[in-house]
């Protein structure tokens, strides 16, 4: 099985390298380069895709013409709800959904004409993940914003009142796969929540911490497919 993961920032890029065992830096003609190796024994190509909706779909598209994965995993960080998920506990993403999407007055909100409003994760892929303890499944809803105030998060979850975390990249991601027929997952942890403290501020400490929660339940994964 060939896997292929995304995340966004160099910061999370870095944690996640050294869990490769015989990595290499690939260069491809698209301009992107890739890491490949193998993770818990599994063939996979890690690229750093950028921040935000536009960076994550062109990622997205040029790591499945390059690779063929038979899967795709987006891992990263992700803002809370004041849901369950709270820091550092770690939601995968059973549905995605865009918070900042519409398309006029004959289509809902969240959803892109032509285009399903969840993108749903496959149910054997998270049958294989353990809900329990820090771990947490639900929806995930992304947007080109970081959320950092109150106001704005009780917008998303007028759209959406179970979404567990926010993010900026998920949904892209997986309408890209969906768009190209390959199976989605994302898995986030919990970096911070808007409107509770100072979450700028909890977002910035967060990475002091190097929490590899996410990584932990990654790997769980990879073993298991």
């Amino acid at each position: 099985m060939k896997i292929a993961i995304i995340v966004a920032m160099t910061k999370e890029l870095n944690l996640l390298l050294p869990l490769i065992n015989s990595c290499k830096e690939v260069s491809s003609a698209n301009g992107f380069s890739y890491y490949e190796g193998l993770m818990a024994g599994k063939e996979v190509a890690v690229m750093q895709c950028g921040i935000g909706k536009v960076n994550a779909a062109v990622g997205a598209f040029a790591l499945i013409e390059a690779f063929h994965p038979d899967i795709v995993i987006n891992s990263g960080v992700a803002g809370g709800t004041g849901s369950e998920a709270k820091i550092l506990d770690v939601v995968v993403g059973d549905r995605v959904a865009y918070h900042d999407v519409w398309c006029g007055p004959c289509a809902e909100r969240g959803r892109i004409q032509g285009m399903p409003m969840y993108f749903e994760a496959p149910a054997e892929v998270l049958a294989k993940i353990d809900e329990s303890g820090h771990v947490k499944k639900g929806l995930i809803a992304s947007g080109d914003q970081f959320v950092d105030n109150a106001g704005e998060l009780a917008r998303i979850k007028t759209l959406y009142h179970d979404v567990l975390a926010v993010d900026m990249e998920s949904a892209a991601i997986a309408q890209v796969c969906h768009i190209k027929g390959v199976p989605f997952t994302s898995i986030r942890v919990v970096s911070d929540t808007p409107g509770e403290a100072d979450n700028t501020s909890q977002y910035q400490h967060f990475w002091d911490d190097a929490p590899l929660q996410t990584f932990h339940v990654l790997t769980q994964l990879i073993e298991a497919l």
